[in-house]
């Protein structure tokens, strides 16, 4: 096989993250329409993440939130997004550049984007074991809890579920 010097792997990731960028950017100027709403899955020690240590300690590696009913303060960047959320009746700002973003689903119309390509940074332990490149995490990972505060009877639902086998 030939070596791809044009990288379309980075471009199309590039690309899907623009996606969600701009569906977040219009968002944040006229709320969610209709039934949308969304669930965002992230590396929580992804370069740039800023969350809470409460929040950092009950997700060591990901989590996944919801934007849907209770959120607040959405804003966009180019880099990243900033939202307000509550955890256990308690506000918390989230900070969440698009490079950390594993997955986005709108279950009202069952969209949804896998990303690759965010890794989270290395820990001291990791520094110590480290041979050989950090591998990205197993797309095929078990699907992270529910973080953000839910309507009683939802659930999240994996994007594995809604990939075509």
């Amino acid at each position: 096989m030939a070596q791809d010097h044009i990288r379309y792997d980075i471009l199309t990731q590039e690309a899907l993250r623009g996606v969600v960028r701009k569906v977040l950017a219009e968002v944040a100027r006229t709320g969610l329409p209709g039934e949308h709403h969304f669930f965002i899955s992230f590396i929580t020690k992804a370069p740039g993440v800023r969350v809470s240590q409460r929040l950092l300690d009950q997700y060591p590696n990901d989590m996944t939130i919801v934007l849907q009913n209770q959120f607040w303060d959405l804003k966009v960047n180019e880099a990243a997004f900033e939202v307000g959320l509550s955890f256990d009746d308690k506000p918390e700002t989230l900070v969440i550049p698009f490079t950390a973003i594993k997955g986005f689903f709108d279950p009202s119309v069952q969209f949804g984007l896998q990303l690759t390509g965010a890794v989270p940074l290395p820990t001291d332990d990791d520094k110590a074991e480290a041979k050989e490149p950090a591998k990205l995490p197993a797309a095929a990972a078990t699907p992270p809890a529910p973080a953000a505060s839910e309507a009683p009877g939802e659930k999240v639902i994996s994007l594995e579920a809604f990939r075509k086998k």
